[in-house]
């Protein structure tokens, strides 16, 4: 029973490195330069990866060590992936907001 079949909510940057054997300031680097990779931060100010801050990190990771696309050529082919799931986007985007807001509030009271 140790952790088996329990799956975790949320990764450190650490782990996110280990996982896609990527350098933490690659991570961070493309944080800045891929809106699509917003990761949330916990409480005390860290990162928290979810699975799919995780996926976006191995698409950006394939478009440009495999596909040998650039940043902006990557941009663009993220915000084409993007546009097709608009509704979805906009409907997660609501949920993180009303989540964070729940979060202030339970940190209120």
């Amino acid at each position: 029973m140790h952790g088996e079949g329990i799956k975790k909510l949320y990764y450190a940057i650490g782990e996110v490195s280990e996982i896609t054997n990527l350098e933490a300031h690659v991570l961070r680097y493309w944080e800045s330069e891929f809106e699509q990779l917003k990761p949330r931060k916990n409480r005390a100010g860290r990162r928290v990866y979810t699975d799919e801050d995780i996926a976006t990190v191995q698409r950006i990771q394939h478009l440009l060590r495999d596909e040998k696309y650039t940043i902006e050529g990557a941009k663009q082919v993220l915000a084409r992936d993007n546009s097709s799931e608009n509704g979805q986007d906009a409907l997660r985007n609501e949920l993180r907001e009303l989540r964070d807001f729940l979060e202030k509030l339970i940190d209120r009271l």
